[in-house]
């Protein structure tokens, strides 16, 4: 029984600190929250557009290597 109140004593200090900790937390405003999301949908328009015009260019390689 003592196990048993000692793990819900745990518990419970555990989920208060997790409380403080939350409060602790800087969430960003809208802006910066849309200024970071065009950052990232930016970044991985960017990549795609790499990683296509690498295929092309491979895939064009090979084509010669097999002509």
């Amino acid at each position: 029984m003592t196990n048993i109140k000692s793990a819900f004593q745990r518990l419970g200090t555990y989920l208060g600190e997790v409380s403080v900790e939350f409060k602790k937390i800087s969430w960003p405003d809208r802006q910066e929250l849309m200024d970071s999301t065009l950052v990232v949908i930016t970044f991985i328009v960017i990549l795609a557009v790499v990683v296509f015009l690498c295929d092309k260019v491979i895939g064009y390689v090979m084509q010669l290597i097999h002509a």
